[in-house]
């Protein structure tokens, strides 16, 4: 082999080394871009989790405090219907009264029966439907439910975006120093994260933490 042979193979060695290292940034490159796309679509999992959260946290609060307000008046009843049922037991009362006193002790108790239930008259055996006490209780508790479903969600997805984010830095990297195991690292990484994202949305496994 001459000087002229050697020159070609060493020459044809390099352009082998960067026919590789260009094939090896576009498969890096095409990975970030991938990663990305999902990242995007984890933040957006991610802000439509969050405002489920906000939404059905308000209307459990709103939903309780409607349950309590009703307790409340119905319990201001019970102590009328004590006070009238002694009344009543006072000798001397003339019939008119009598009538009245116990007039106002049956309104008094359908009033109290009403704030116990009171469905819907379009979805009569629909508790979440309706303004009784335990009408609302099941409102307040659906509502609990979803705020707890949008909160595992959130927690999906926010895992999700710090993987995601993380194999985007280390793909950046690996493209720079044309280093396989880092591009490896990235890829594993944003697997990962794909997974908690698909977990967001599906829930099929729940979060260790």
């Amino acid at each position: 082999m001459d000087s002229t042979d050697a020159a070609d193979l060493v020459a044809g060695v390099h352009e082998d080394e960067r026919e590789e290292g260009v094939r090896f940034r576009n498969r890096a490159a095409l990975m970030i871009a991938i990663l990305a796309a999902v990242l995007a679509v984890a933040g957006l999992g991610g802000g439509n989790a969050t405002d489920d959260m906000i939404y059905n946290n308000i209307r459990a609060s709103d939903t309780w405090a409607f349950f309590q307000a009703k307790n409340i008046q119905q319990t201001a009843y019970e102590i009328a219907i004590v006070e009238i049922e002694g009344d009543l037991a006072e000798p001397g009362l003339t019939p008119d009264r009598r009538a009245a006193m116990e007039r106002q002790l049956a309104e008094h108790r359908a009033t109290i029966a009403r704030y116990d239930s009171e469905p819907d008259p379009a979805a009569p055996n629909d508790l979440l439907r309706g303004e009784g006490k335990r009408q609302l209780r099941a409102q307040a508790e659906a509502f609990q439910a979803a705020r707890e479903i949008a909160q595992q969600r959130d927690d999906n997805f926010d895992m999700a975006e710090v993987f995601l984010q993380l194999a985007l830095v280390l793909g950046s990297i690996a493209i720079l120093a044309l280093n396989r195991a880092i591009l490896i690292l990235a890829a594993g990484l944003g697997t990962v994260g794909t997974l908690l994202m698909a977990n967001g949305f599906l829930l099929l496994v729940p979060l260790p933490i």
